[in-house]
């Protein structure tokens, strides 16, 4: 559902600094109406989906290149160790997401992955939230422009209405 993912991606907007406080409202009002909509549940699955998008990117941005990132002793482990910044993150989610992180390090479709254990709950999906932006930063940081990748997903959402109008 398209419009979980959004919302999920909009979870991170939300968290983002540089985000604007109009466009943190209108980012919080998507998610809520996706979630009035589809429900936690479906939101929390687009999360999920788009910590998988993100590990994916990063890998495929590092390929060929020197200073490559190893996904399994270099990526998870920096995402992993960052988490203890959000003061609102369980450390009890933290083997959950780690191993959504494992999935897609290893090319797995990290919602069917995850869905194997059960509904995703709360707590779970705020930290999953937290993985999400720490990966939007990693990857801003590693391409050296700031956004680039909120504006590539937002690119991605835009063209994903258009061809459905």
């Amino acid at each position: 559902m398209d419009e979980a993912i959004h919302a999920a991606w909009d979870s991170y907007r939300i968290l983002e600094k540089r985000t604007s406080a109009e466009e943190r409202q209108e980012a919080q009002q998507r998610v809520e109406a996706a979630t009035d909509t589809y429900g936690r549940e479906e939101v929390s699955r687009g999360t999920v989906f788009l910590v998988g998008v993100l590990t994916g990117y990063l890998i495929a941005e590092q390929a060929g290149g020197e200073d490559r990132l190893d996904p399994l002793s270099d990526l998870i482990p920096a995402v992993i160790s960052r988490l203890p910044t959000f003061e609102m993150a369980d450390p009890a989610q933290v083997p959950m997401v780690t191993g959504v992180l494992m999935a897609a390090a290893m090319g797995m479709d990290t919602v069917a992955w995850r869905d194997r254990f059960g509904q995703i709950p709360p707590e779970e999906t705020l930290v999953h939230s937290f993985v999400l932006w720490l990966l939007a930063d990693l990857f801003d940081s590693l391409t050296g422009r700031p956004r680039v990748i909120d504006r590539m997903m937002r690119e991605t959402f835009d063209s994903t209405a258009t061809e459905r109008s």
